[in-house]
């Protein structure tokens, strides 16, 4: 298994870039919230000159997220990059991204959802840590602030115990973490830029998506061979799940599915973590080793 580095803790006073690699900000506000939590987190946000663009449902041409990204990985000033939100358009990037300067010099790459492309391809091209955390944009909760401080800049377990965590595969196993958003892992399946799966713990969360595409995706996964020598799962959130309203007709529930996938795999396996698209979410460091207690519904993140 090949050796992943961990990019140097954000601490007071780390300049944080922060780009919109996908859909637009809403307006002035978004960005002005963004700057104020990197400010809480004790940074200097340096927006990006494209950070309030928009063209159709992206945040400025490709060409302009694009630049953005790359001048941050260039500048030996930043110290991490955060991204202000998801939506769709971080895959469009991939091709173009500078991977030798993060590679030259690693540093903290933040954000989910979308993001998730940007998680996997350098996780393929570059073998840096990066964290699956809460958009610049969002209004951070204490719970979820505190983990994203443990995690960039602190650099001890940014995890733990899920309150609401259920077994769906008893047993415990230890590997790298890895995965993101259940639509963009399924995406990139088969192309150069997913994640190694092999021996790892696959978190996977997604949002606003019907029980029969969950299905579909994971199935996608399976078939695409990412499962077979997996160590673990760690479902987290699927948040609005239309077919999950009370006057579903009948259709088949989420849990089923996920606890069929269990069932095949047999590796340990829970769902319920604080994962995804919720006020209240773990950081999770991409790439680094963990150890998954299926029994007690824990994830640790080793140093």
């Amino acid at each position: 298994m090949p050796r992943v580095r961990h990019p140097p803790p954000l601490g007071p006073g780390a300049r944080v870039a922060l780009v919109a690699p996908s859909g637009p900000l809403a307006g002035p506000a978004d960005l002005d919230r963004a700057m104020a939590n990197a400010r809480t987190m004790g940074w200097e946000p340096v927006p990006g000159p494209s950070a309030l663009a928009r063209d159709g449902y992206f945040a400025g041409t490709d060409q302009q997220r694009l630049d953005d990204l790359n001048a941050a990985l260039r500048d030996d000033t930043v110290d991490g990059i955060w991204c202000l939100r998801g939506g769709y358009g971080a895959m469009r990037l991939l091709e173009g991204l500078e991977y030798s300067a993060l590679r030259r010099r690693p540093r903290a790459i933040m954000g989910y959802s979308d993001v998730t492309a940007l998680h996997s391809a350098v996780a393929s091209r570059c073998e840096v840590v990066t964290f699956h955390a809460p958009v610049a944009r969002a209004e951070l909760t204490p719970f979820s602030r505190d983990s994203l401080e443990r995690a960039v800049a602190l650099g001890t377990d940014s995890c733990g115990t899920a309150a609401d965590a259920r077994t769906l595969h008893p047993g415990r196993t230890h590997g790298r973490i890895t995965g993101g958003n259940l639509a963009l892992l399924a995406a990139l399946a088969g192309t150069g830029f997913a994640p190694d799966y092999d021996r790892a713990i696959i978190v996977i969360e997604d949002v606003n998506e019907d029980v029969y595409r969950i299905e579909r995706m994971l199935l996608t996964l399976r078939l695409a061979d990412a499962f077979s020598t997996c160590a673990g799962i760690v479902f987290g959130a699927f948040t609005n799940v239309p077919s999950e309203r009370p006057d579903n007709g009948g259709a088949r529930s989420l849990d089923a599915v996920l606890r069929e996938v269990a069932d095949q795999l047999r590796v340990p396996c829970i769902a319920g973590a604080p994962i995804g698209h919720l006020a209240d979410q773990w950081t999770v460091p991409l790439g680094a080793m963990g150890e998954l207690d299926a029994d007690a519904g824990r994830l640790t993140v080793e140093p």
